[in-house]
């Protein structure tokens, strides 16, 4: 399309003039003879180039060059005039006029103004089209994007960010980390770190905690302002909601679990499957697996998920206490009835009446408290500790061992009578080693725990933390990991767990040191011997190598009865 160009001039010979020259360009040409008429035009039509006469009757060509910059009128406007001097040159160059010439006006300066006028018309039009889809990019994008000076002054904001952050454009101009505003700036350190750094950070989900918006989930990306001389000016943040998605990972991660036990993999689907089996029978239960592999969690689904859950389940740990106190804590005992014994006590089978009663490491019990507790499973009646009246109970029992009790019968350790009545339904735990795809899930369950308990605001584990997770034996199971977890929350001052915050064991770990896997019977001697003799009978790395505790290895070792030759 040929250019449209306004002449505004009060003589008539001017006028006339300058469209017969331009017309013969085969420009379109429009002319106005005063600022109303001036105004009438720009009102009604786009012009590439306005001339206009600084002297006109009434208002003047600068009253018209500020009305263009009111309306944002993207149009060179070139300023002539008779009586050139240097105040309204000046006013004229200040409010943004294109270029300034005095009459009388040859044919040819005259074309060549305009045509260096249209080139510019035509770079700012390509530039108005490119902020043009910036800023609806800017306006469309569903993040919150704020942009900040290297002060922190906020710079601009998109519509979102009224959404997700619930920030107006007043706050154009102040400081971002300013106090009294709607949330508590969490999302400010990463801000900072990125000014510092220069560099772009990413920060996982964190809570926003809006005023106006509870449980707020978002995720943050920061990216500095460089220039392309490299010239550093502020930052960038894209502010994320993920909270519907949290809400719906939380709910997936519920289903991944089962009455507070963690997991998805395969062998923990085929525990949940037993348990939902187990849960109403009156039949005892034995809960066999590792230390640390959560045997108190599933005798507690047990529990609750069966129709005594609205009676108490009591729990007993059997190794850590004496035969005696042990005895006195299962059955209870009269006052007098041994030294110490000022007042009566009711024992926890009592106080599991109608109810479940949770015996752990059950391996562990005499062969007294044997016959008693083989009594109360045949006959549900046991007698207190120094009183011979019979106490009838109706109880469930479930036990738990990290030992092999056909182990300890061979032994002549354990009563065969009893094993077979606690042996009724065996449920077996697998290891941690042996459910490497469930470690995702629990490390993510316990950075929520503790940042709970430690009030932090860690997010994730680094990615070399997560191959050292997935590639350790893991001899205290799930325990350990617990530990591991809260042992680096304590020295973690950032939003991810490395490397440096894990315990020794398991960054002085080594995959490559081992060659047993986790099918090896850990009950063969020579399976034992091998494992010491690479570790020079330390039983401690020994016990690493074949993924167990060490307390299990020091029993398995009195058990195998294995001693180191020592000529």
């Amino acid at each position: 399309m040929n250019a449209k160009i306004l002449i505004i001039d009060d003589e008539e010979g001017i006028r006339f003039t300058f469209g017969k020259f331009l017309k013969a360009k085969q420009y379109s040409v429009d002319t106005a003879k005063d600022f109303d008429e001036a105004l009438e035009c720009i009102s009604t039509n786009d012009y590439d180039v306005i001339f206009a006469d600084i002297i006109l009757r009434g208002k003047t060509g600068i009253d018209v060059l500020r009305e263009i910059n009111k309306r944002n009128i993207n149009c060179p406007v070139i300023m002539i005039t008779g009586y050139p001097n240097i105040d309204t040159a000046s006013e004229a160059i200040r409010l943004g006029a294109f270029d300034y010439i005095p009459k009388p006006i040859q044919k040819d300066t005259l074309f060549h103004v305009i045509d260096v006028a249209l080139q510019h018309k035509a770079v700012m039009d390509e530039k108005e089209k490119y902020r043009l889809n910036l800023e609806a990019i800017f306006t469309s994008v569903k993040d919150a994007i704020i942009s900040v000076d290297k002060d922190l002054n906020i710079i601009e904001i998109n519509n979102a960010a009224k959404k997700i952050c619930g920030l107006n454009r007043t706050i154009i101009g102040k400081k971002f980390n300013s106090e009294g505003e709607i949330c508590n700036r969490n999302c400010v350190a990463s801000l900072i770190d990125t000014i510092n750094r220069k560099e772009s950070v990413e920060t996982g989900r964190i809570e926003c905690q809006s005023k106006n918006k509870n449980d707020q989930t978002v995720s943050l990306t920061n990216f500095p302002l460089l220039d392309r001389h490299g010239l550093f000016s502020g930052a960038i943040m894209v502010v994320r909601d993920e909270t519907r998605i949290n809400s719906l990972e939380r709910d997936l991660r519920e289903q991944q679990g089962y009455h507070k036990i963690i997991g998805k993999s395969k062998k923990m689907q085929d525990i949940y499957s037993l348990i939902d089996l187990l849960s109403d029978v009156e039949s005892t239960v034995l809960i066999s697996g590792e230390s640390g592999t959560g045997k108190e969690l599933v005798a507690a689904a047990l529990h609750y998920k069966g129709n005594r859950s609205n009676n108490n389940m009591v729990k007993v740990n059997c190794s850590a206490l004496s035969e005696n106190l042990l005895e006195s804590e299962l059955f209870g005992h009269v006052r007098g009835s041994f030294t110490g014994a000022v007042k009566d006590k009711t024992g926890r089978f009592k106080k599991a009446d109608g109810g479940t009663i949770f015996l752990d490491e059950i391996a562990d019990i005499s062969p007294k408290i044997q016959i008693k507790l083989l009594r109360v499973l045949q006959e549900k009646e046991f007698e207190p500790v120094g009183d011979s009246k019979t106490i009838k109970v109706d109880v469930r029992v479930i036990t738990a061992s990290n030992q092999n009790l056909s182990k300890k019968v061979e032994a002549g350790l354990f009563r065969e009578d009893l094993y077979y009545r606690l042996n009724v339904m065996k449920l077996i735990l697998p290891p941690l080693r042996e459910r490497r795809d469930d470690i995702p899930l629990l490390v993510e369950h316990f950075i929520a725990v503790f940042n709970k308990k430690f009030k932090k605001n860690i997010s994730s584990i680094s990615s070399d933390t997560k191959k050292i997770f997935l590639d350790y034996n893991w001899p205290g199971n799930v325990r350990e990991l617990e530990h591991t977890i809260e042992h680096a929350f304590i020295l973690c001052r950032q939003s991810i767990i490395n490397v440096e915050h894990l315990p020794s064991e398991l960054t002085n770990y080594n995959t490559r040191e081992t060659s047993y896997d986790d099918n090896c019977n850990l009950d063969d001697p020579e399976v034992l011997i091998s494992a010491l003799k690479k570790s020079s009978w330390n039983k401690t790395k020994a016990a690493e190598l074949l993924g167990i505790s060490r307390r299990s290895i020091y029993r398995k070792i009195k058990d195998l009865n294995i001693s180191q030759d020592r000529d």
